[in-house]
C-alpha cells in the first residue's frame, strides 16, 4: 500500500511517465516488472473483450429469432451490448498503448546502459538478450495490434444494426437484419481467433520474461 501511495503521489505531482517509472524503481519495481504486469493486463482485457463481443453476438442472434413480444426491450438490450462492446474495445486499446509505452522506455534504458559495461563478454550477452526480447516483444505487439484492428469492423456493423433498429422497431426490420447476422458473426469469429493468437503470444512473452 505504501508503494502504491508513493507512486500515486509522484504521478499526480509530475504527470510524467519518467517520474512514474522512477518512483517505482525507488521501491524496487523495475520497468521489466511493469511491462510484465501491463502485458498481463492487456491479455485480461482481450479475454474480457472476447466474452463481451460473444455476448453481443448472442443478443443479435436472439434479435433475429424474434417471435413476438416487446421489440423496444430487445432493441435496448442490443444497444446495451453494443455500448459495452465499445467500452471493452477502448479498454483493449488503452492497455496495449500502456504496454507499448513501458516497452519503449525499457528498451531505451537497456540500450543506453549497454555503454556502461567494461566487461565485453557481459555486454555481448546483454546485447543478445536485448535483441531477443525486442524480437519477441515485436511479435507480441503485432499480434495484439492485429487483434485490435478486428474490433472496428465489428463495432461498425453493430452500430449500423442498432441504428437501423432504432428507427424501424417493427417485424419487417427484424427480417431485414437477418442478412446482416452472418456477416457480423464472421467478423466476431475472426476477432476472437486473432485475440486467441494475441493471448497465446502474451503468455509466451510473460513466461520468457519471467525466466530471464
Amino acid at each position: 500500500m505504501k508503494k502504491l501511495i508513493l507512486v500515486t503521489l509522484v504521478v499526480l505531482l509530475s504527470g510524467c511517465q519518467s517520474a512514474y517509472y522512477a518512483a517505482w524503481e525507488k521501491v524496487g519495481v523495475e520497468k521489466r516488472d511493469i511491462l510484465i504486469d501491463r502485458v498481463e493486463d492487456a491479455k485480461e482485457s482481450q479475454e474480457d473483450a472476447q466474452l463481451q463481443f460473444s455476448s453481443a453476438l448472442d443478443e443479435f442472434s436472439q434479435l433475429i429469432n424474434f417471435n413476438g413480444g416487446e421489440l423496444q426491450g430487445i432493441y435496448e438490450q442490443l444497444k446495451d451490448q453494443f455500448e459495452a462492446s465499445e467500452d471493452s474495445a477502448a479498454s483493449v486499446t488503452a492497455r496495449i498503448d500502456k504496454v507499448e509505452s513501458v516497452a519503449e522506455a525499457l528498451f531505451d534504458e537497456w540500450q543506453q546502459e549497454l555503454q556502461k559495461y567494461t566487461n565485453a563478454t557481459l555486454k555481448r550477452d546483454s546485447q543478445r538478450k536485448l535483441k531477443d526480447t525486442q524480437r519477441r516483444y515485436q511479435s507480441l505487439l503485432n499480434a495484439m495490434r492485429k487483434a485490435e484492428s478486428k474490433m472496428d469492423p465489428v463495432l461498425s456493423a453493430l452500430s449500423d444494426n442498432v441504428l437501423y433498429l432504432k428507427h424501424n422497431l417493427n417485424a419487417s426490420a427484424i427480417g431485414a437484419l437477418h442478412g446482416e447476422f452472418n456477416g457480423v458473426k464472421k467478423e466476431i469469429n475472426r476477432l476472437v481467433s486473432e485475440m486467441n493468437k494475441a493471448i497465446a503470444e502474451s503468455n509466451s512473452f510473460i513466461s520468457s520474461m519471467k525466466s530471464q
